[in-house]
């Protein structure tokens, strides 16, 4: 079993793989200035849980994209399990032919999320990964990493709102009844989630126009089922993604050790 790590900017994913299935997911609060010891706590009482011993663990895998939270999550699991974390980024094996301006600037997230979609499902792919911040990414059928665009994502959006104005309210977002919603609230969730959809359809006409063909789509992320049910494209959901790609990395990477 390996311990897969995907550190986001609001919450750290935890997964527990063997022979390439999920048997575990677990999740803890992205702290910025946790030290090696309090992640390590966290980590600990988070397997334990699923009564996992941290020194049953093969190996462990972490990708992130809050640098200051990458070496103490590391340390964290060295501690625990005297094992080093591969960790994804520059000089790891992806099989990706990046095509961007600066290929050492591609997020770990992008990576991951495009190496498990070329190993579990196909190309060429338009990739929505719901988080914090929501990206759009593309692969095109040859396996290279195009690029994509990156705006504010669904909750992100939505505290802005609420905090930059005078009267709308901090509410929780749910899928609202119509599209022309008759209040306030259902105003702001008509805008949140059909908006949203409706903009995910917007860019994936547009990808895939630039790229000249047709695309699988698939979306991640905590909040993409309730916003990919009101999208006009067939868009496959899968939340454990990132994991499938963690663990295709790990073993990409593990053959040539």
């Amino acid at each position: 079993m390996i311990l897969a790590v995907d550190v986001g900017n609001t919450n750290t994913v935890l997964g527990c793989i063997e022979e390439g299935k999920i048997l575990h997911t677990l999740r803890m609060r992205t702290e910025v200035h946790a030290t090696r010891e309090e992640n390590a706590i966290k980590i600990r009482e988070l397997l334990g849980l699923v009564s996992v011993q941290a020194e049953e663990l093969e190996g462990a895998i972490l990708a992130s994209v809050v640098p200051s939270c990458t070496a103490s999550v590391a340390e964290a699991i060295e501690k625990l399990s005297g094992k080093r974390s591969l960790i994804v980024g520059p000089g790891i094996k992806t099989g990706l032919n990046v095509k961007i301006d600066d290929p050492t600037t591609l997020g770990a997230d992008m990576a991951v999320g495009a190496v498990a979609v070329i190993s579990c499902y196909t190309v060429p792919a338009v990739i929505i990964d719901m988080g914090t911040a929501t990206t759009i990414t593309v692969v095109d059928g040859k396996r290279s990493f195009r690029g994509g665009a990156i705006l504010p994502g669904v909750r992100l959006g939505f505290s802005a709102l609420a905090s930059g104005t005078s009267l709308l309210p901090d509410i929780y977002i749910a899928r609202p009844a119509r599209c022309i919603a008759t209040n306030t609230v259902d105003c702001m969730r008509s805008g949140a989630i059909l908006g949203t959809a409706s903009m995910i359809d917007g860019m994936i006409d547009r990808m895939e126009e630039e790229l000249g063909e047709k695309c699988f789509h698939i979306a991640t992320g905590s909040l993409a089922s309730s916003v990919i049910a009101c999208c006009k494209h067939e868009i496959v959901c899968d939340e454990d993604l990132l994991l499938k790609g963690l663990w295709a990395l790990y073993q990409k990477n593990n053959r040539t050790r």
